[in-house]
């Protein structure tokens, strides 16, 4: 008998799910010039951003659920009490809570990093260790950024500073650890070679 194969999603899924709210916040931004009516954007955006992952994957992946969840819940603070500070301080506090996630891991001896990606990459511990350490410190390096560009700049350079730039800061600092990576990665596939135990002679 015929197997059925799984029904893959449309490619444009992830990407909608993924990004559809900052892409319509920026969107509404540059309609309206203001950052309140752009949040109305980011809360409509996240929250069909989350349906249309729920509907096509049945079921709400950790991060794209983590980001619209925030974006939901601090947009609707912005849109609840007319200010914007809440809208701008949300990267600051995300970013600052996968920090502390991350270190505080790292001081306790433990990996976070590999128990949320550990089936997609295979390290070595010292690989792992290294990893989360820079994720950590990458983190609360953008954190505080963040407060550096809401306090200083202006809303215009602070919303291009929230979409596009920091997805592209997170790409080029990704790009920068595919070294350690591919390090760690062959080290762990020659131990795992070398723990293999060795057939007898026939």
């Amino acid at each position: 008998m015929a197997t059925v194969e799984p029904r893959k999603n449309p490619k444009w899924v992830r990407p909608a799910v993924d990004y559809g709210g900052l892409v319509l916040f920026l969107i509404g931004f540059l309609i309206h010039r203001n950052l309140m009516e752009a949040t109305w954007w980011l809360v409509a955006g996240s929250a069909i951003g989350l349906i249309v992952g729920f509907v096509f994957e049945k079921r709400l992946a950790t991060m794209p659920l983590l980001a619209g969840g925030a974006a939901l819940v601090f947009g609707g603070l912005t849109l609840i009490f007319h200010d914007t500070r809440f809208l701008k301080v949300k990267p600051t506090i995300i970013n600052l809570a996968f920090a502390v996630f991350l270190l505080g891991g790292t001081v306790l001896k433990r990996n976070p990093l590999k128990h949320l990606i550990g089936e997609a990459l295979h390290l070595t511990d010292a690989g792992w260790r290294t990893l989360t350490l820079r994720y950590g410190l990458y983190f609360l390096f953008v954190a505080a950024l963040n407060e550096v560009v809401w306090r200083t700049q202006s809303d215009t350079t602070w919303t291009f500073f929230r979409f596009p730039g920091l997805q592209v800061l997170a790409l080029l600092f990704s790009f920068s650890q595919v070294p350690l990576i591919m390090k760690s990665a062959g080290e762990a596939e020659a131990l795992h070679v070398g723990d293999k135990p060795v057939a007898p002679d026939e």
